[in-house]
């Protein structure tokens, strides 16, 4: 069983981890190597999927999820966010998250995603090739669904425009740092070891706490806990779930970047991770309120696959279904016990399940990636063999840092994104706008004709 990380330096100049191009070197007379077909196909199809889950998935599910005054002010916001990342990306963001330069951030060897056309990209498996492009498209497909999850935290209240401006602000200081510490040869936390095979930190943490600082620095919405504030539809959220979770089959099996047995046992993994924290979630909701409801099931795989995304290459069949049974539990948790006591009023609860979900997936990859648990344990890609040893505790200590330093590092910027968007653009609409609703004040255009 193989998965993405390599202890030793040796294996940079072999690991895409790095976006490593593999392009001949016209000095040393070196032939392009040779693309694979299959991987290509399957990765430009995962690339697909990961757009699929944004648009419409995710759109739909925080679309259901608001009050009906406010359905096509979400749908825009997914919309804009997802198309101005994917902008960043090719203009500089590709760059400084995967091109070599320090243990913070790439450099600028792609800016305006010079020299990709017709470059390959080294895979996991030595001789084997993927075009540039579709790696440049598959994580930059990341970054779009990162930034648009953190507008769940502050829906029906925030100015378009400041959306627009915090997303530019959090991506290149938050979100670009955290894929090139976690991702790239010579990252922070690549090179400590943390195991975070499709998004764990940097995607799912990451976005939790930047909307957890959103949410707080916004204030809560008009009403809010006074006045009933239910989803207007819910199968607009079901709906939205289901296509959240075919789009992660991309999102984590597309992560092993071949079509091989890593990306089947993420694929299988994410299949019950997601299984598993619907009935948990829904389990405990019935246990605890007497009835098992539609949006925690839904809630329920959302929070399953969070948590099976940092483990999904790393894990056994069994490490999985207990990793999801878990974060079912843990996000209800999240969206319940830990909303009340830190007073925030996050509208669709990304904190919740988001980051509730990868901290917990991102500390439970630790134990269970472990070869005693039925795990990958820690992977050599330049002997191609096992590494004997895997402690349980030095690892789940090493995941414990990813976490504090995405805690950290997307907290401070979030923070000052925030104030900067605040004072200059604006971050709340006004009172009467968030009243009528931002379908109306802020798009100019209604859902549903009465």
């Amino acid at each position: 069983m193989q998965r993405p990380f390599i202890r030793s330096w040796k294996a940079r100049l072999a690991v895409l981890a790095g976006a490593v191009l593999a392009t001949g070197s016209a000095m040393a007379q070196v032939a392009a190597p040779a693309i694979d077909k299959g991987d290509t196909a399957w990765m430009m199809l995962c690339a697909a999927l990961v757009i699929f889950m944004a648009l419409p998935g995710l759109a739909l599910f925080y679309g259901g999820l608001v009050r009906s005054k406010n359905v096509l002010s979400v749908l825009m916001q997914t919309l804009a966010v997802f198309s101005l990342v994917a902008v960043l990306w090719a203009l500089y963001g590709y760059s400084f998250a995967f091109t070599e330069g320090n243990a913070f951030i790439g450099g600028v060897d792609r800016l305006f995603a010079q020299d990709i056309n017709g470059a390959a990209a080294a895979t996991f498996t030595k001789g084997v090739y993927i075009p540039e492009l579709v790696f440049f498209v598959f994580q930059g497909a990341f970054a779009c669904i990162t930034c648009a999850l953190i507008i769940g935290a502050f829906a029906e209240r925030v100015k378009f425009a400041g959306v627009l401006l915090f997303t530019v602000l959090w991506f290149t200081f938050a979100y670009l740092p955290m894929a090139h510490m976690v991702w790239a040869t010579g990252g922070l936390l690549f090179e400590k070891g943390d195991l975070d095979f499709a998004g764990g930190t940097v995607v799912h943490i990451n976005s939790g706490i930047a909307a957890l600082v959103g949410a707080l620095v916004l204030g809560k919405r008009i009403g809010y806990g006074r006045d009933a504030m239910p989803p207007h539809n819910l199968p607009f959220t079901m709906i939205g779930a289901a296509l959240l979770w075919v789009g992660w089959f991309g999102f984590n099996a597309g992560s092993a970047l071949e079509a091989n047995g890593v990306a089947a046992l993420a694929f299988v993994n994410t299949f019950l991770a997601t299984a598993a924290a619907v009935l948990s979630w829904s389990l405990a909701e019935w246990l605890g309120k007497g009835k098992p409801s539609m949006l925690g099931g839904a809630s329920g795989a959302v929070a399953g696959l969070v948590a099976i995304t940092p483990a999904a290459g790393l894990v056994g069949l069994s490490g999985a279904l207990i990793i999801g049974a878990i974060a079912g539990v843990v996000c209800l948790w999240g969206v319940t016990g830990l909303k009340k006591l830190l007073r925030a009023d996050d509208s669709l609860d990304v904190f919740g399940v988001h980051g509730v979900g990868g901290i917990t997936g991102a500390l439970l990859t630790g134990v269970f990636a472990a070869p005693q648990l039925g795990g990958a344990g820690l992977w050599d890609y330049v002997t191609e063999s096992a590494l004997p040893e895997y402690s349980i505790a030095t690892q789940v200590w090493i995941q414990t840092q990813g976490v504090l330093v995405t805690i950290a590092l997307s907290g401070v910027v979030a923070l000052a994104a925030f104030l900067i968007v605040k004072h200059t653009v604006g971050l709340r609409v006004p009172e009467e706008a968030e009243r009528e609703g931002l379908d109306i004040s802020s798009h100019g255009e209604s859902a549903y004709e009465l």
